[in-house]
């Protein structure tokens, strides 16, 4: 059977954002071309929806197909004034969020997470929302933990996703999840989208540019990417840059969001996840083949940003045959 995925559109709604699911999930394709998702867009009494812009949208269904739905996304909805200020929602709005299936997994994009924690469905969880956003977010919804930096949070059944595009990496997280990675790369290819982005949304962040922007770490950036099997230090990244440590970090954090080390770090998890998921080689190779001093140093950090060891890693989401070498 196909999952069956419902997307909620109300008042308000971002189109492009609102297209996401279907976009992504249509993609995702078995072998022999058939969809694994099923997906049908839905209002509150199938009424037309007046979307943020200036137009309006006719949808097929009315909210009873919220109740036959494996997934339930709840596409992007700016919250309203009212919601920004006494974090409550309409009763009919929360109403139909709180009678939700305890078993349907609930996905939201960007600032619709405001429509989950207003619901009380996001309480002592993790959560994000559009980095503009997350500090109305943290005072409204105390008891949820906001975290500004990640691209998308994964607490099972409840899931929220960062601002705009953000939306498609949390789709592609999903398919990858229910069906592999390779599933979710072949339909990443067709929505022409990177199967997996590093990093979180902190790289997005304004942050004030100083006067004396003439000289950038971007190159300094290309060179370290080309050397992730050496071992590289904060000093050797300062001085390709012909800058002071200190600037070094400063102007690296700036522009990416992350200091000069964690930014390293993050390159060669994503070096060795792409291993990972498409060789048979061992954890060993991979590790020193990454700038990582050892396997279990390698070890150490996926445990700290992936969440699961290299070889479970491999058996989740590695190519057929991958996982038994290790």
């Amino acid at each position: 059977m196909t999952h069956r995925v419902a997307v909620l559109a109300l008042d308000g709604v971002l189109p492009l954002d609102l297209g996401i699911p279907a976009r992504v999930f249509n993609e995702a394709r078995a072998p022999d071309g058939s969809r694994l998702y099923t997906v049908g867009t839905c209002s509150i009494g199938g009424r037309p929806v007046r979307t943020h812009e200036d137009f309006q949208i006719v949808v097929e269904h009315d909210e009873s197909l919220l109740r036959t739905a494996d997934t339930v996304v709840i596409a992007t909805l700016e919250p309203t004034a009212e919601l920004l200020a006494t974090g409550t929602l309409p009763g009919d709005v929360s109403t139909l969020l709180k009678s939700i299936g305890q078993r349907t997994r609930i996905v939201s994009l960007c600032t619709s997470a405001f429509l989950l924690a207003a619901a009380g469905l996001l309480d002592d969880l993790r959560a994000t929302t559009h980095w503009t956003l997350c500090d109305a977010f943290a005072r409204l919804f105390p008891g949820v933990e906001v975290d500004p930096n990640v691209l998308f949070v994964d607490n099972g059944r409840i899931l929220t996703s960062a601002g705009g595009a953000a939306g498609i990496d949390l789709c592609l997280h999903l398919v990858r999840q229910d069906h592999g990675a390779s599933v979710a790369a072949a339909a990443a290819r067709r929505v022409v989208a990177a199967p997996w982005r590093e990093g979180g949304q902190a790289q997005f962040i304004e942050h004030v540019v100083p006067p004396d922007t003439d000289r950038s770490t971007s190159a300094t950036r290309e060179w370290a990417l080309r050397r992730l099997a050496e071992p590289i230090t904060l000093e050797d990244m300062a001085r390709h840059a012909h800058m002071s440590v200190r600037t070094f970090t400063r102007r690296f954090r700036q522009e990416t969001g992350v200091s000069p080390l964690k930014w390293l770090c993050q390159r060669r998890l994503a070096h060795a996840r792409q291993l990972l998921e498409s060789t048979d080689l061992p954890v060993a190779r991979i590790a020193g083949a990454c700038g990582f001093s050892d396997p279990v140093a390698l070890r150490r950090q996926f445990h700290t940003y992936v969440g699961l060891s290299p070889a479970a890693y491999r058996r989740a989401h590695g190519a057929p045959g991958a996982a038994a070498v290790q």
